[in-house]
């Protein structure tokens, strides 16, 4: 739509730091957290897995999830967050911004609870219904972790808005600490209470029945953020961006920015405009948006390196050999190596960061399977997206280019 940046959005863009703000900031980035927490807290318990479902009758080592199997669990949720990115953004765009919102929310909330009660009489059963709701999960996901930025992005003015988002994606490295964190207690918990000997002294006693429900629990955990943003979410009301350029409901727009923004806006002769021309798969949208896309794609990297990383930890000498280790006791040592990562990527403490980020290093060096270079790319192509610095988002997506001859809203207020 090519429009001129009509008075809410005016509004929007020069508005002073008001309380909502943070507000959104809050609420957004618990959808940042929970992604996060989901696509991450799978990794803790993968080994664990092994152990339950696939060990031998008389063992000689611990059991392992095959290849196959063990790409399976973990990406499954990556697989479903690239489909759910496609679908929900589209939706999104239809529908607004809100009501989608509330949906990715709640399969988020259903999926992980199923995934922790994932059941199956056989080995197979089980991780094949783990790996469906994984999937939709990660589905849910990919439409919650583009609408928050979204969100986020056409609340905040022009001049903070890069703050803001960073506070929104901030959070999902607490989120990845959190889930650390539960590891960490879960884990501590059932090691305490059901005392288990290492796999070489005792390989039956090395793995009680109750470790069955520790993996279980740490999944399930993810849904509870979720489900407690929820209301909250649903009281926030359609960002003034959708309602008035996309649903043309100027009156609305001016309506809602008026009540959260304390600011009185006022809605003056609507102007029709002409809507996007171009698809998704155009040209016209990948000279737009083909960079910053293909920068994000670069991201996927970040994140298989996060939930690949257990796999080395031994090989740093971070973790004893499995042979030495309880199953509910490997499940600590790997959460208390990932929380120790993910406390050095998320405080800025300089002394932990010397001697943590060392050996974070050692750990991305030895996994072969992500070279830098795809990291390198990343951050080429993160230096070709166009400065943002003191513009509009209209003005970032050359929706502002053709200038009309009167504004859609005009503010009555004369706001800094």
């Amino acid at each position: 739509m090519a429009t001129e940046k009509i008075g809410v959005l005016k509004a929007l863009d020069s508005a002073k730091v008001q309380l909502y703000h943070f507000t959104a900031i809050v609420i957004t980035g618990m959808g940042f957290f929970t992604d996060a927490y989901d696509i991450f807290c799978i990794s803790i318990v993968t080994k664990l897995l092994g152990r339950i479902y696939y060990t031998e009758a008389n063992p000689s080592a611990p059991g392992t999830l095959p290849p196959s199997v063990n790409s399976a669990v973990t990406a499954a949720t990556l697989c479903g967050t690239f489909a759910g990115q496609l679908f929900f953004g589209w939706l999104g765009d239809k529908l607004g911004r809100k009501r989608v919102y509330g949906v990715t929310l709640l399969l988020m909330v259903f999926c992980s609870i199923a995934s922790g009660l994932s059941f199956g009489k056989e080995p197979a059963g089980v991780i094949t219904t783990l790996c469906f709701f994984r999937f939709w999960l990660g589905f849910g996901i990919g439409g919650d972790y583009p609408l928050s930025a979204t969100i986020m992005s056409e609340y905040a003015n022009k001049r903070t808005r890069g703050a803001f988002i960073a506070a929104v994606f901030a959070m999902q490295g607490i989120g990845i600490l959190f889930g650390g964190i539960v590891g960490l207690t879960v884990a501590g918990a059932f090691n305490d209470r059901y005392k288990s000997v290492k796999f070489s002294t005792d390989a039956i006693k090395s793995l009680p029945p109750q470790a069955d429900y520790v993996w279980r629990i740490i999944l399930m955990v993810g849904a509870l953020p979720a489900a407690l943003t929820y209301y909250w979410r649903m009281k926030m009301p359609e960002t003034a961006r959708y309602t008035a350029l996309v649903a043309r409901n100027a009156k609305q727009a001016a309506a809602d920015m008026s009540m959260v923004l304390q600011v009185e806006v006022q809605p003056e002769m609507e102007v029709e405009t002409a809507q996007d021309s171009y698809g998704l798969f155009s040209m016209e949208f990948a000279k737009r948006h083909g960079l910053p896309c293909l920068e994000q794609l670069f991201v996927g990297s970040w994140w298989t390196s996060n939930l690949f990383q257990k796999n080395i930890f031994t090989a740093v000498n971070w973790l004893p050999k499995a042979k030495d280790m309880s199953a509910i006791e490997e499940v600590y040592k790997i959460a208390r190596a990932q929380t120790l990562i993910a406390l050095v990527r998320t405080v800025p403490d300089p002394a932990p960061q010397r001697t943590i980020k060392d050996t974070h290093a050692v750990l991305e060096l030895k996994d072969t399977s992500y070279p830098a270079g795809v990291n390198l790319a990343g951050v080429l192509f993160t230096c070709l997206v166009p400065e943002s610095k003191g513009k509009s988002l209209e003005e970032l997506t050359g929706e502002n280019e053709e200038e009309m001859e009167r504004p859609l809203l005009r503010s009555t207020n004369s706001i800094d």
